[in-house]
């Protein structure tokens, strides 16, 4: 149960002290991370002070200490926390069937992520953008890609194409959804299925119409 407590030196305009609610060391924690979320979604992670996290948190600095050890600990478990959720949110979308439709339910999950945990995705972007080949969002979509891979293989053997090139394909099909989706996260047009199937038609019909030895024209 909750228990009020009375600030000392916080008052509302009528002079009536500010009632506050003591939260329990798990309460506090889950606040935290989500004050800090915000904060690092919003500004990044050099701007972002422990001062501010604290401020907004109404708690004194040395809270976020006594949690965290510093803003380095606590941006670290945003950041794993995000990567997670995103991982197991693709990962459980792909529900089996026919390519296509795993190719469908790839592209809908991750749009959905970022529609519905922008701010999951902002620090994510900003902290390794997906055309980098290094940090924790580039690691996140290895790991993405690593699971299309093992579906893509399948099908590759099953058409005749060679199932070492499923880890390029994989990693092109990834990237792609993700580049689209850090665009489409700021104009928000065409409506989210509508990017999502364009997807799939560029990216299936790519898949669908290879050519076993493909050259260059131009070399």
């Amino acid at each position: 149960m909750f228990r009020v407590v009375w600030v000392a030196g916080r008052r509302r305009g009528d002079g009536t002290p500010v009632p506050r609610v003591r939260m329990t060391g798990k309460e506090r924690r889950e606040q935290l991370l989500d004050v800090a979320r915000a904060l690092f979604a919003e500004k990044g992670f050099e701007v972002t002070s422990i001062e501010e996290i604290a401020h907004r948190a109404g708690v004194s600095k040395p809270v976020v200490y006594e949690h965290f050890g510093g803003k380095e600990g606590i941006y670290a478990v945003v950041v794993d926390r995000e990567m997670q959720y995103l991982m197991d949110h693709i990962v459980n979308a792909l529900s089996g069937g026919h390519p296509r439709e795993l190719l469908e339910q790839a592209a809908c999950a991750l749009l959905d992520y970022i529609e519905g945990s922008t701010d999951g995705f902002r620090i994510l972007v900003r902290d390794s953008p997906v055309a980098s080949s290094t940090g924790t969002f580039s690691s996140l979509l290895n790991d993405i890609a690593s699971q299309v891979e093992s579906i893509l293989g399948l099908h590759f053997s099953r058409q005749g194409y060679d199932r070492k090139l499923a880890a390029l394909y994989s990693q092109a099909l990834v990237g792609m959804v993700a580049l689209t989706g850090q665009w489409w996260l700021e104009v928000r047009k065409p409506k989210k299925d509508e990017v999502a199937a364009h997807l799939v038609n560029l990216a299936w019909k790519g898949l669908s119409h290879m050519d076993h030895k493909p050259r260059l024209r131009t070399r």
